[in-house]
């Protein structure tokens, strides 16, 4: 550049090819970069495609979460209305029943149904179940008896009047109870000597004698009815078991169904 009244040289530039590229670059990345900004932290990006879906999806976030704010509002307004009305003595405080006690009774309600269909439920089971323990047969007075199974278990050894054998022997499960065959009174409850116990029982007109019981349940004297636990078995030793009638031997394996 030269000065028009003096011909001097006032300022000069030197262009060149690698001094022509450069600057190019260097604009465009400015302009990029520029560009980026622009598309990332101000409202313009929302108009480029792609961003629009991700808009949508907050507006549609925040508009569920205005509603739930304005439902909680109007319950809370609600409550201090009630809280309003009760402290101006427009509403007795005794007429208004809670929804925590209202759900409180219908609980209530439902589980005394559950317990009632379960107690019917077990009622049913257990006399199906005990169904098997009464046996009615004919004595010779020609009366009608009716008799328990004293323990459930297997019979391992039956009597043998003729070699003066008179119980049988049975293998009960541990803790299994021994029950009485009839109502009738314990007459004596003795210790044997390997420590378990002798129950005899006085009926009308039999007798039931049970051996190694391993804990009498009952007194001696005490009443008992039919199918009441007189002792429990430990599962150890066998239950031994006769019954006599009036002094005649009566074999358990005929009178009772096991």
């Amino acid at each position: 550049m030269l000065d028009d009244l003096t011909l001097r040289e006032v300022f000069h530039i030197r262009v060149s090819l690698l001094g022509a590229i450069s600057f190019i670059t260097i604009s465009i990345v400015a302009l990029i970069v520029l560009l980026s900004v622009l598309i990332v932290y101000t409202p313009l990006r929302n108009i480029l495609p792609g961003y629009s879906a991700s808009l949508r999806q907050q507006l549609i976030q925040e508009s569920a979460r205005v509603d739930s704010l304005q439902a909680d509002l109007t319950l809370q307004r609600q409550y201090l209305d009630v809280i309003k009305q009760l402290t101006a003595g427009d509403i007795q405080s005794d007429s208004v029943q809670s929804l925590d006690s209202m759900q409180r009774v219908e609980r209530a309600q439902i589980l005394e149904q559950q317990r009632n269909e379960v107690t019917e439920s077990f009622k049913e089971q257990y006399e199906l179940k005990e169904r098997d323990r009464l046996l009615l047969f004919d004595v010779p007075s020609r009366t009608v008896q009716q008799l328990y199974r004293p323990v459930r278990g297997a019979i391992m050894q039956s009597a043998k009047p003729d070699e003066h054998r008179y119980s049988i022997v049975v293998r009960t499960p541990k803790n299994e109870n021994v029950l009485a065959i009839m109502r009738g009174h314990i007459v004596l409850i003795e210790r044997a000597e390997d420590n378990t116990f002798t129950i005899i029982i006085q009926h009308t007109p039999y007798m039931t004698i049970y051996r190694h019981v391993a804990r009498p349940l009952k007194t001696q004297g005490a009443l008992v009815e039919a199918g009441d636990a007189v002792g429990q078995m430990d599962g150890q030793l066998d239950l031994e078991m006769e019954i006599w009638n009036a002094g005649e031997f009566v074999n358990p394996e005929e009178a009772i169904v096991w």
